[in-house]
């Protein structure tokens, strides 16, 4: 017979978990931005390789908190699709972020780094929404 505590209680733990790597991925996505924003305005390569360094510690943790999303969601199995979280930058746009590191290349970052965390920010409020109802 299954224990509808133990059942609540591995979701409660797998939505924590989650918003753990979510909550570090936004913390990174925020300083990432911040980074954006003076390369934008005052950067060099040096503010650009920072930027990027922050974004690729956000991707790490926004896949991390994609595998803790897919555990909460077999828990739940009513939790909608929140997999479209992504910080793709491609390799090349990347690239010319840092090569040719003008004012279009940052701007164009800029939109990505405020897409993914608005995604991430999303994400916590639908899982925290979740939890409290639990």
């Amino acid at each position: 017979m299954i224990n509808i505590t133990d059942e609540r209680q591995e979701a409660i733990e797998a939505g924590n978990k989650a918003l753990d790597s979510l909550y570090i991925a936004r913390d990174y996505l925020d300083k990432a931005k911040s980074w954006g924003i003076y390369d934008i305005f005052a950067g060099g390569f040096i503010s650009s390789m920072i930027k990027h360094n922050r974004m690729k510690d956000a991707k790490l943790y926004i896949e991390d908190a994609k595998r803790d999303l897919m555990v909460f969601q077999k828990e739940l199995r009513d939790l909608r699709d929140i997999n479209n979280i992504d910080l793709e930058t491609g390799d090349f746009l990347g690239f010319a972020d840092v090569l040719f590191d003008n004012i279009f290349t940052d701007i164009f970052m800029q939109r990505r780094i405020d897409e993914a965390l608005r995604k991430v920010e999303k994400t916590i409020w639908e899982v925290e929404y979740i939890l409290r109802n639990l």
